[in-house]
């Protein structure tokens, strides 16, 4: 699978031969799955139609502040263009296109469209030889690349004038592997493989009532989304919760009861490098499960629990190369007893929560936890939002395994 599925592209235009490139670009980035969108200067609508470009990319094209041909136009809002974007890369990217973004000087969308970035922007120059190694492109390269761009270096070949040498904008095919291999060095988990378990389970009594918890299963939702964003592929897990995720790298595999995940969750481990238990998963199940929904009758109801597998202590007894990390919600002795767990677990590590700390817990958004390793050391985090927390997880577990 590409790096690049379900990414957020955004092609900014400037007006140099090489935009005739640009449709073969586009195309490249749809075929590894992602969503694009063009942003033209004004004169690169000599060189390359924005039909073309809308066609191949499945969007509109902008090119202007807003359409001067229509009364009722409206604004093309440079802000949310840039906050769309997982990616901008800017092809061909003229000696005149590069000074303005270096000097600020807005004049039009796609200038106005890079100064409100927050993603990486990659730059790919497109000129004559004299003019790419002319001191002030040189001093424009040199200053893009010290605000945090990247420059992906001009080609030698035939060019425009008729001469030959350094200055033709790289290949399409060459342009999306650089940014493929820069995510890439930017993804520590890629072709790692998660597994994880999140929410409640709920313990048939009958065909209506249920024994369960508050587990929402935030906290195993965030961590996927977390493992996923650093190139993880994740199989989550997970009982009965209102969560969705977002990213296509995660499978979600949704059970019910505890004997379901057992399952599952030993279905997928041997292909795992990474278990992580997060889910609350019930002790205890009912004995006997009532065919009909039980009437009221008598003052008090018995029901017989039998104690449920421990999916964790199963996995910790069979695992080889897996790291292996649990969860502990405790109300006292917390630290000897999450300690307990993890000797006869066999767990790498366990994410220990406390009931007594305010703002953590099931239902939150929030949570509090401390990480206790093998080893006995302990790391206290404060209280930080789960998704915070989930990513301090999976730095901790990047830090140790790779």
């Amino acid at each position: 699978m590409s790096i690049l599925r379900d990414k957020n592209i955004l092609l900014g235009v400037s007006a140099g031969i090489a935009a005739y490139k640009t449709a073969s670009l586009v195309r490249l980035f749809i075929k590894a799955g992602a969503q694009v969108q063009v942003v033209m200067t004004p004169a690169s609508k000599d060189f390359v139609t924005p039909l073309t470009l809308s066609t191949l990319s499945k969007n509109p094209v902008f090119s202007s502040f807003y359409d001067e041909q229509d009364e009722n136009a409206v604004w093309n809002n440079h802000v949310e263009l840039a906050l769309w974007a997982d990616i901008m890369i800017i092809a061909p990217a003229t000696a005149n296109t590069l000074a303005k973004m270096v000097s600020g000087d807005c004049d039009n969308l796609l200038i106005a469209t890079y100064l409100s970035a927050k993603c990486p922007v990659y730059i790919a120059p497109a000129m004559d030889l004299d003019m790419y190694k002319h001191p002030s492109t040189i001093h424009s390269l040199q200053s893009l690349t010290s605000f945090g761009n990247l420059i992906i270096p001009a080609e030698s070949g035939e060019l425009a004038s008729g001469l030959s040498g350094e200055g033709r904008m790289a290949e399409p095919e060459n342009i999306v592997d650089f940014i493929t291999k820069d995510l890439e060095g930017q993804s520590p988990l890629l072709n790692k493989k998660f597994l994880i378990t999140a929410g409640p389970t709920y313990e048939a009594i009958d065909p209506v009532r249920f024994i369960g918890n508050h587990s929402s299963g935030k906290m195993g939702f965030e961590i996927a989304e977390a493992a996923a964003r650093l190139g993880a592929q994740v199989v989550l897990v997970s009982g009965p919760t209102n969560c969705k995720a977002s990213d296509t790298l995660i499978k979600v595999i949704p059970v019910v009861s505890a004997e379901e995940m057992y399952m599952v969750c030993h279905q997928y481990f041997y292909e795992a490098d990474v278990m992580i238990a997060s889910a609350a998963v019930a002790d205890y199940r009912p004995k006997n499960i009532a065919d009909q929904k039980i009437k009221k009758q008598e003052e008090t109801l018995n029901i017989e629990l039998i104690k449920n597998k421990d999916i964790l202590q199963s996995l910790g007894a069979i695992k080889e190369k897996q790291f292996l990390v649990g969860f502990a919600l405790e109300t006292e002795n917390e630290i000897a007893n999450a300690k307990a767990k993890i000797k006869k677990k066999n767990l790498d590590l366990i994410v220990l929560n406390s009931l007594q700390d305010a703002g953590a817990g099931f239902g939150v958004d929030t949570n509090k936890v401390t990480f206790i390793d093998k080893d006995g050391q302990i790391e206290t985090l404060p209280l930080k939002s789960k998704e915070a927390v989930a990513n301090d997880l999976i730095a901790k577990i990047i830090d140790t395994i790779l």
